[in-house]
């Protein structure tokens, strides 16, 4: 697991060899809000998806498209949840979201944050005390929320491993699986819906190894673990993974003659 630029190195280092490489690699993953949804509910529940981990995380979610007719009660939603979050020292129970793993990484989720905004994106994140003066060892990014974002931005297309929640608004189902699917990515995707069967039927429709209804960020053993698009190739977790790990050799056995 890891890049999409490391796992082609390993690839191509393994090109030469007659051996089988299986690639987990980046996300871009992507929910869908739709109307018929409890938002207090879904927002809370991508809120955590969104950042949990910092959103260190190879399956969080990172762009969320908001059917237009819940879209602004849904960022007020976000904003009461990110009132109450904690940004801090990872070892105090308190805490709900830590630093992020390095220097680079945080210049790199504050650069997509800083190229939002340039480009028009609203920063709608609430106050709070602990994001606006986190420690000042370790390095630290605050949960950030952004709205008004197009696909013109890097927040919405390239791979931000932070804790970045950037709201877009849809008009319908359609466009909403075309935005999902408008990403070289494809490992994770979260359908939010009351009509589950509705979910079901949308999830057919979406480019990526996993997609969730009514849940995110919470792969099952059961279930195959793959990437499609760049991110990645071959499977773990299910009997399917256990399967890339597994050399087949075939017996003939015939009675000897008498």
């Amino acid at each position: 697991t890891g890049s999409v630029a490391g796992g082609l190195a390993v690839q191509q280092a393994a090109a030469g060899r007659v051996v089988p490489v299986s690639l987990e690699l980046g996300g871009k993953d992507a929910a869908y809000v739709r109307a018929d949804v409890d938002v207090a509910w879904a927002a809370a529940e991508i809120v955590d998806g969104a950042v949990f981990n910092s959103g260190q995380s190879c399956c969080s979610i990172e762009r969320v498209y908001v059917d237009a007719a819940v879209h602004d009660r849904f960022v007020e939603e976000v904003q009461k949840v990110l009132e109450g979050y904690r940004l801090g020292d990872p070892f105090d129970p308190a805490t709900h979201v830590g630093p992020v793993i390095s220097k680079r990484s945080r210049e790199a989720i504050e650069a997509h944050i800083a190229d939002a905004v340039a480009k028009g994106a609203r920063n709608v994140t609430p106050r709070n005390e602990t994001f606006e003066n986190p420690p000042k060892e370790g390095n630290f990014v605050a949960p950030t929320l952004l709205v008004d974002v197009t696909h013109d931005m890097a927040v919405m297309t390239a791979e931000t491993f932070g804790p970045v929640i950037p709201v877009m608004k849809v008009q319908d189902d359609a466009e909403a699986v075309r935005l999902m699917n408008d990403s070289e990515f494809g490992l994770t995707a979260s359908i939010w819906t009351r009509d589950t069967a509705r979910g079901e039927e949308l999830a057919a429709d979406v480019e990526a190894g996993t997609v969730f209804v009514n849940r995110c960020d919470f792969p099952s053993p059961d279930l195959a673990w793959t990437g499609w698009k760049d991110s990645g190739r071959g499977v773990t977790l299910s009997k399917f993974g256990f399967e890339q790990f597994v050399r087949l050799k075939s017996l003939h056995l015939k009675d000897y003659p008498k």
